[in-house]
């Protein structure tokens, strides 16, 4: 009885021990993969905007799209942010799907970083020092970054990395205690399969595209296979063959999110598991050979297992490098294959098509810092349908058929339907995106946006309002006189001039424009609406009742449009970002007034008026202060801390160079 309950205990015993292995597995993948979610977020915070920027303007041939791509997905540390990033710029056609197709080939070389920054964490207790005896220093310094809220961003990041390189630890750890190097059946399970065999390979390369499709992580597949060749259980050769399969099975998550998006998105996730496919093809006719150069390249004899997570890292790199210079040729190419392969959706007309955004996609993952470009473009389009919208009570005003009024007015209520849904769904889709980690002039381009969309909803309603006045008259066979329809043209003539400079305005960029001519044409629309009011009270014993009031409702709501429209307008140009009025020498940011004295509003002017030119506290001198005052450039440094102070989120704006002197560089909510 007593040797059967030793027996109990030793199989109890044993089982804890499994469950606690696995539930330590579990826990350090959970780890892993919230450190480089938590790490690509606080880049992107830090970065996102300019990168933005960077995506647009470094694309002008295939090799500068590659080296972008590259740069911008060893930024972030996300070849899916980089791929979502560059989608949403072909939609909004700032890029060219060929252009795309290098990004992504340059983002696919800078996210073998990633297996770098890992192989850097399963260094074992062998050496005399390892990565991860930084975590806990790393994890001191990032609670004082995040209190102090200046530098919060940073100490995001730290926390990041230092949960990332704990849970590569803690894998490493778990795999060392497991000896799975000495474990007979592990070794007798790997060894069941013939490192020679071409069904070997595939058979690998399947199970890796499998688990990185069920994890939804290549990062996290990347670690148990660095885990297991470093612990001595898993040949190189099928290591290998699972890190070629994580390559394929990435992009099959990503061309399963895209099934839902536009075309143009469908596209560029194909062309990245075209890029893929291709690569894992020519790698499988020169496998052995090209193995044995990386294993060489890395310093690795066979008789070292910790130098194996290099060797994964060393062919990761040499894999998509190899697989991009022979790719880059055929940019062209693959762009037709890619437009084969996925038609055009026909075209329907607008008033056929079913209420939906354009530029924002649900399939897609989103990345928030990245993507509130593709929210600034619907915001765009919205504008141009509302300038269209106009444009119909304006066709309605003068139609003399009864028929063509009637249809006329049922496209002008499909529009108003279409103003209401794309406010809800622009600002759940804002909300969406505003929950994730962002920088402040996201956060301000955000609430810019919200109030944009707001505004652009009343001039659907007011368009809507101004047609049911005008069938409303048509119905009643009411007739106007020549004075009123020339004035009733003439009011909505300017209307019509406002809603064009808005639709500039909210798709261009911000530093082009200035609230001035929309102001103009607003006067204009309020003088005229005086006028036209007292020249109806003094022709109103002349004039049908019925007709002076609906002259009169239809004169109101066009000026009332007019103050939507200066409302978007504001919104665009004030309601974010730095503003500067030459005229009261004042300074406006993120709508509210800042008071600067005389001496610090010139400094910021000659500053911000010179974006990315560096000025020495000599040429500031002498170009702000007055000749007869003694200036020294301690005196400088001074009124540039203090100008600092009072600029808020602006105040990396102005940024020192060492030894030469002050820069301004815009920050993105002035683009």
């Amino acid at each position: 009885m007593t040797n059967l309950f030793c027996i109990f205990a030793k199989v109890m015993e044993d089982s804890q021990s499994v469950f606690f292995v696995v539930f330590r597995l579990l826990g350090a993948l959970a780890l892993l993969i919230f450190g480089m979610k938590r790490m690509s977020e606080a880049l992107q915070k830090m970065a996102g905007p300019q990168l933005r920027h960077v995506l647009g303007r470094m694309t002008t041939n295939r090799l500068t799209g590659v080296l972008t791509g590259v740069l911008v997905t060893a930024a972030v540390q996300s070849s899916t942010a980089t791929t979502v990033m560059t989608v949403s710029f072909v939609n909004a056609g700032l890029l060219t799907l060929a252009q795309a197709i290098s990004v992504i080939m340059g983002a696919n070389i800078g996210t073998t970083l990633t297996a770098w920054i890992m192989s850097a964490g399963m260094v074992g207790s062998s050496v005399a020092f390892s990565v991860t005896d930084l975590i806990w220093p790393a994890f001191v310094v990032a609670m004082f970054l995040i209190y102090r809220k200046k530098h919060e961003t940073l100490g995001d990041f730290l926390f990041g990395i230092s949960f990332l390189f704990l849970g590569l630890g803690t894998l490493r750890q778990t795999g060392t205690d497991m000896n799975l190097g000495e474990n007979p059946a592990v070794l007798a399970f790997f060894s069941s399969f013939d490192p020679n065999s071409f069904t070997t390979t595939i058979l690998f390369l399947l199970i890796g595209g499998v688990l990185t499709m069920c994890v939804q992580s290549s990062a996290a597949v990347m670690a148990i296979t660095m885990i297991l060749c470093s612990s001595g259980a898993l040949p190189i050769y099928q290591g290998i063959a699972l890190v070629m399969g994580e390559n394929i099975g990435t992009t099959v998550t990503s061309n399963l999110a895209a099934l839902s998006a536009s075309t143009q998105a469908r596209r560029a996730a194909f062309a990245h598991m075209f890029f893929n496919l291709f690569g894992v093809c020519w790698i499988l006719v020169i496998f052995h050979p090209f193995i044995d150069f990386v294993c060489n390249l890395a310093g690795y004899d066979g008789t070292n297992p910790d130098r194996l997570s290099v060797v994964l890292a060393t062919f990761h790199t040499c894999f998509n490098l190899a697989n991009t210079a022979i790719l880059i040729g055929f940019v062209p190419q693959i762009e037709r294959l890619v437009q084969w392969v996925i038609k055009d959706k026909p075209v329907a007309k607008e008033d056929d098509q079913p209420v939906r955004l354009q530029y924002i996609e649900g399939g897609l993952l989103r990345t928030p810092e990245i993507l509130v470009l593709q929210a600034q473009k619907e915001v765009a389009l919205f504008a141009d349908r509302m300038q269209r919208m106009f444009g119909m009570v304006t066709m309605l005003v003068s139609e003399t058929s009864n028929k063509e009024s009637d249809k006329l007015f049922a496209r002008i209520e499909k529009y108003e339907d279409i103003s209401d849904n794309m406010e809800t769904e622009i600002a759940h889709y804002l909300e969406q995106v505003s929950d994730g980690h962002l920088s402040d002039d996201t956060k301000a381009k955000i609430r810019t946006m919200l109030r944009e969309v707001g505004e652009l909803e009343s001039i659907g309603d007011s368009c809507y309002k101004l047609a049911r006045i005008i069938r409303r008259k048509k119905s009643s066979k009411t007739a106007f006189s020549s004075q009123q329809d020339d004035g009733l043209q003439e009011i909505m003539k300017l209307v019509g001039e406002a809603l064009m400079q808005m639709c500039l305005i909210v798709s261009g960029r911000r530093r082009d424009y200035s609230l001035d001519e929309s102001a103009r044409i607003e006067e204009e629309i309020n003088s005229l609406r005086d006028r036209l009011r007292l020249q109806s009270v003094q022709t109103l014993d002349d004039e049908d009742y019925l007709a002076n009031s609906m002259y009169l409702d239809l004169i109101g709501e066009c000026e009332r449009l007019g103050d939507y429209v200066v409302n978007v307008v504001e919104a665009r140009l004030s309601g974010a970002g730095l503003i500067l009025d030459d005229d009261q020498k004042s300074v406006t940011i993120d709508g509210e007034r800042v008071a600067l004295t005389r001496t610090e509003y010139d400094l910021l002017q000659l500053l911000h008026d010179n974006p990315d030119k560096v000025f020495s506290r000599e040429e500031l001198i002498s170009r702000v202060w007055p000749k007869d005052v003694v200036v020294t450039d301690r005196t400088v440094d001074v009124n540039v801390a203090r100008l600092r102070k009072k600029m808020g989120n602006y105040a990396s704006c102005i940024i020192a160079r060492q030894g030469l002197g002050y820069c301004y560089q815009r920050a993105a909510s002035e683009s």
